[in-house]
């Protein structure tokens, strides 16, 4: 294989493929290399053998339908926005010729000890539980301000600006109660703290804007999710890489990274496995495969598969989203719930999946989940684990080393996107323009 490229990948988790598939359009020859003999990396999803394997490798399985394949269980839970980044790359790269999504049936938020829809445009806010007659009329407003909001036409700024104003200032404009903040900042802006209140409300404000654009794309929920699980989306970006010449190697372990210079001036070269030498000026990768160039967050997310044979309680749909504010169960961080069904191609029909995730706050990380379990139920089991999060130390730009950041709590991919979007720059030196198709039709593949 002694080869010359322009780019080596090493791993094949979501952001690496997506660069991958993006760098190999832009005419760069790509070598992409995975330890593993599957695709998704952290983002994988795994059959029902490859799960036990990882989380429970000695443990009695319960009674559960179908063959070990009809199971498609993703390690990171998360959903797409229908008009987010993900989305819209996927479009742009025509990555949706290999991936059909299908959507998620509603999003919901806790509180006061319950779930409830999230109103998502001011008709909705007037019929919402989560709120008295007073409080919907004053988040009717609030919501009427945030759709009319034009940048060129100040009278309808209401003597604001996004870019000096903080988000509680707006809040408190509109009178909105603490349980309103909480579903508007943690439900619809999908914030998973509260650290934006006191920041410039620019963020939230588009943040709003992106999740009410994702409602109406499609209505029901802003969310959209590929059939046979999350590992789709790097396989398709795999294989758009494929078509523009790019080379995979799964299954194969890197021997030894090469470098050149010394100290300060040590730059990446290549690397060495049992196929022969691979050398490159630039390497994109995940943080597995440098860790003495990634630093820890300070943070870990705890994540726990709950295998069901039943829906939500009390909520009848095929697949939701639940969102728990940190405020209602007195955390610091939000607890996010996905569940889908046989309708999504990821378990047998009569059983469902729920993936609970949140950042760790004590010593006693399970219980944390707690609120999270009361909400749905039964369970056949629960296989959890706990993962550390990193980020690089430095740019890249100096040592040709670009690396990927871990998979954060967060309910959807954005964070994931700004990640690429940022490596990309970095490496190519011009921003990633996604352009607009001439085709109006949606392109994104969506099963109704």
């Amino acid at each position: 294989m002694d080869e010359n490229y322009d780019v080596i990948v090493l791993g094949t988790g979501l952001t690496e493929c997506i660069l991958s598939g993006l760098l190999s359009v832009e005419g760069k020859k790509v070598l992409h290399i995975d330890r593993q003999d599957f695709y998704g990396g952290e983002s994988a999803s795994l059959n029902l053998a490859q799960l036990y394997g990882k989380f429970k490798p000695t443990a009695q399985r319960p009674e559960l339908k179908g063959r070990d394949r009809d199971w498609c269980v993703d390690l990171i839970p998360k959903f797409l926005m229908a008009n987010g980044e993900l989305t819209n790359i996927l479009v742009h790269t025509e990555v949706t010729r290999y991936i059909e999504f299908k959507q998620i049936a509603a999003s919901y938020v806790y509180r006061s000890g319950r779930i409830a829809k999230v109103p998502s445009n001011a008709k909705e806010a007037l019929a919402s539980p989560l709120m008295g007659i007073f409080e919907k009329r004053r988040m009717r407003k609030f919501l009427e301000y945030i759709q009319n909001y034009d940048e060129q036409n100040p009278s309808t700024h209401q003597g604001f600006d996004l870019d000096k104003n903080t988000m509680n200032e707006i809040y408190s404009y509109f009178g909105l109660e603490s349980g309103t903040k909480d579903f508007i900042g943690h439900a619809m802006a999908l914030w998973s703290n509260d650290d934006y209140l006191n920041e410039v409300a620019r963020p939230t404000y588009e943040r709003i804007l992106l999740y009410a654009q994702s409602v109406a794309k499609y209505g029901k929920s802003p969310y959209i999710y590929p059939l046979y699980g999350l590992g789709e989306l790097p396989q398709g970006f795999a294989r758009l890489s494929a078509i523009y010449g790019g080379t995979y190697m799964l299954d194969t372990p890197i021997d030894e990274v090469l470098y050149e210079g010394e100290g300060d001036d040590k730059k990446f070269a290549g690397v060495v496995t049992k196929e022969g030498t691979a050398k490159a000026p630039i390497v994109v990768a995940d943080p597995t495969y440098f860790p003495e160039y990634v630093k820890k967050t300070g943070q870990k997310v705890i994540r726990a598969i709950c295998l069901l044979d039943h829906s939500v309680p009390g909520v009848d749909l095929d697949s939701l989203q639940i969102i728990i504010p940190q405020n209602q169960v007195g955390r610091k961080n939000d607890i996010y719930i996905a569940v889908l069904s046989d309708v999504h191609n990821v378990v047998p029909k009569g059983h469902f999946l729920a993936i609970v995730s949140t950042i760790i706050e004590t010593d006693a990380p399970h219980v944390e989940l707690e609120p999270a379990f009361k909400l749905l139920g039964p369970r056949l089991d629960t296989l959890m684990g706990i993962a550390e999060l990193y980020e690089p130390k430095d740019d890249g730009t100096k040592n040709g080393i670009y690396l990927s950041k871990s998979y954060d709590a967060s309910s959807h991919f954005e964070s994931t996107t700004d990640d690429v979007k940022d490596i990309y720059f970095r490496i190519t030196g011009k921003p990633l323009v996604l352009k607009k198709r001439e085709s109006e039709e949606d392109e994104s593949n969506v099963i109704p």
